[in-house]
């Protein structure tokens, strides 16, 4: 394990469910992630998570990883965890050939290695499914924290306003991921006013004229006086809604997953204050752990992936500091 020290935070190169058992108790304020999902790709580095054989497998080793975040995070500490979701295959798809598959899964180092030594990391059969079945991995996940300890607070739609086309005709394109709010207490850290929304337009316009959140008035008996509407709406915005429209994030090297950085800003900005440690147990090429320093917050990382620390995630950082 190998720790790189860097302005405002650390990240360490490791095994999450390790690294994260050497950490103190309550050192951390928020976590803020999104790990590998199940089945989808193989990124050619040992002891990654996501090619279990089972679903079961894979929410058992999150559940492993997120019981110990729960140590990790202060009382009234939250977790917001992303996740998407994936396919039963047939367990034909990875045997194509290079010349019949995408631009971006023919350059995929994982997946052109399994090929290439004969094993189904992805879009393989599982048992109790059938194929083409979705496997509601996010649920199964979310559901296995709420059982093991964790409070379940908020189920957040991420809408892709940019998602990818699909070469399907037997389902709408998905265009959505899941975000979860989780919190390690009943009562626990939440700043609504700091990731509130404009008021609509026409929500304005109906509280001036007619209804004042107290009582009912028919069209006809509508009042055309104009009212405070200071009273009525919040003057910071209106509480944040669940369904987020964010454009997908551009992608960054050899990382096939990046997010959108305004997604780890709103989950920050909303589970801490100024200094506060922030954790990514999964960095990837470290989003999160770089809008934590421009939100002014510590910030502590761990990744597998030794390319992705050194290559993207460290010369993006210091590239903030400019």
């Amino acid at each position: 394990m190998k720790t790189y020290r860097l302005t405002k935070g650390k990240i360490f190169h490791g095994d999450a469910l390790e690294v994260l058992k050497s950490l103190p108790d309550k050192c951390i304020q928020c976590c803020v992630t999104s790990p590998p999902y199940w089945g989808l790709r193989d990124y050619g580095v040992k002891g990654q998570l996501g090619l279990e054989s089972t679903p079961e497998e894979y929410v058992e080793k999150l559940t492993a990883v997120f019981r110990e975040v729960r140590r990790v995070l202060k009382d009234d500490g939250t977790l917001w965890l992303n996740l998407g979701d994936s396919y039963s295959g047939s367990g034909q798809a990875w045997r194509q050939k290079p010349d019949i598959l995408s631009s971006l899964q023919q350059t995929n180092k994982g997946s052109l290695h399994c090929r290439q030594s004969g094993k189904p990391p992805v879009n393989q059969k599982v048992q109790g499914l059938k194929p083409k079945e979705l496997v509601g991995i996010p649920w199964r996940v979310a559901f296995a924290l709420q059982a093991d300890g964790w409070y379940l607070r908020s189920d957040i739609i991420w809408h892709k306003s940019n998602a990818m086309p699909e070469p399907v005709t037997d389902r709408p394109t998905k265009s959505h991921e899941y975000i979860f709010l989780f919190s390690k207490s009943r009562k626990y850290f939440y700043d609504a006013d700091a990731i509130r929304e404009p008021h609509k337009e026409i929500t304005l316009k109906r509280m001036r004229y007619g209804w004042d959140g107290n009582q009912k008035q028919t069209p006809r008996k509508q009042s055309t006086t104009v009212r405070n509407t200071s009273r009525m709406c919040h003057p910071k915005g209106a509480n944040k809604r669940t369904v987020w429209t964010i454009a997908k994030g551009a992608f960054r090297g050899n990382h096939f997953a990046t997010f959108p950085s305004e997604i780890p800003k709103t989950c920050i900005k909303a589970g801490s204050k100024i200094c506060d440690m922030v954790l990514d147990p999964f960095a990837g090429s470290g989003t999160t752990l770089i809008a934590s320093h421009k939100l002014e917050r510590s910030f502590l990382g761990i990744e597998l992936n030794k390319r992705y620390i050194t290559r993207l995630f460290i010369p993006a950082l210091r590239k903030s500091y400019s």
